[in-house]
């Protein structure tokens, strides 16, 4: 099942967190610094990450006989869903140590966000001292303004944008970014194919599950697509990609990487197009990146699913 966009915002809110992002990569002195220095953002925005997490059990313990009944309870519904956790009292940030490096450091960012927008700590602030909840699509819109305030921190602006276009067009662009910022693969895979200026998309997949008797299956992620594919081809509506897709023979299978292999993909206006995929397998998530090399025919159907053939 595709998860929900976790990143779209309104202009006008997403130039204020970029504004914001830009003012703290300026105090960082973490401008074309790389891999992107989070330890000196953390500093400049005056954030230190707990040494005892509090996802480690014990150091909770430790750490909630210290807070209010509504923070315990703030914290508690927060270690049920997320990674990591800002405490708007402390000016702490708790990161669970148990996920990879990359995603720490994206974790570390996304709550830095939230300290540093301002309405967002005194709002944390707020709730973690009272007996309220935070309604839904506040707490929805928030996580997309730390969202897009980690990004832009952690590519630093343009920046990875302007390295990308000048790559070759394969998912071992995205692979050797990801080295160069600090950041994961699969933050890397989808920046690169939300902001190239060429056409392509990356399909993010689940862990690929082997069927008994042969075949396989593998639901889809997400689903990352530049503007130009998205003018061209639409946004693809696949939820699961399994040994019957169009994409079932790029699946790297046994191995890391597969690829490139070619494929017809139709566009909205029925011109079937030569194009290249190829795969890299995270060890939790396989990464498809596709893009079109040539027009092909031209035809009046429209093939179902991706438009693949």
């Amino acid at each position: 099942m595709l998860r929900p966009d976790d990143s779209t915002l309104p202009l006008e809110d997403l130039r204020a967190v970029e504004q914001r992002a830009s003012d703290m990569l300026h105090r960082a002195g973490a401008w074309n610094v790389f891999p992107t220095p989070v330890d000196d953002i953390l500093a400049a925005a005056n954030l230190r990450v707990a040494p005892k997490s509090a996802f480690d059990l014990r150091a909770m313990m430790d750490y909630v006989r210290q807070k209010s009944a509504a923070a315990v309870g703030f914290l508690k519904s927060a270690l049920s869903k997320v990674f990591g956790v800002y405490d708007a009292n402390e000016q702490v940030i708790h990161i669970d140590d148990d996920v990879v490096v990359a995603r720490q450091t994206f974790l570390k960012l996304h709550e830095t966000g939230h300290h540093t927008l301002p309405h967002h700590r005194k709002v944390f602030t707020f709730f973690e001292e009272c007996e309220k909840t935070l309604a839904p699509e506040i707490a929805d819109h928030f996580e997309r303004e730390a969202n897009n305030f980690a990004r832009f921190v952690l590519f630093q602006g343009d920046g990875f944008k302007g390295l990308a276009a000048d790559m070759h067009m394969s998912i071992r662009s995205p692979l050797a970014l990801a080295k160069k910022f600090g950041a994961s693969v699969y933050a890397s895979a989808r920046e690169f194919a939300r902001t190239h200026h060429g056409t392509c998309a990356v399909f993010v997949l689940e862990r690929v599950e082997l069927l008994p008797g042969g075949g396989f299956r593998a639901p889809i992620r997400r689903i990352e697509v530049s503007a130009a594919f998205q003018q061209r081809f639409g946004a693809p509506v696949d939820t699961l990609i399994d040994h019957h897709h169009p994409l079932a023979n790029i699946v790297p299978l046994g191995r890391r990487m597969k690829g490139p292999l070619a494929m017809q993909y139709v566009d909205r206006n029925g011109v079937r197009h030569e194009c290249l995929a190829d795969a890299f397998d995270t060890g939790h998530n396989v990464l498809i990146l596709v893009h079109p090399i040539q027009a092909l025919t031209q035809t009046t159907i429209l093939l179902p699913g991706v438009g693949l053939t």
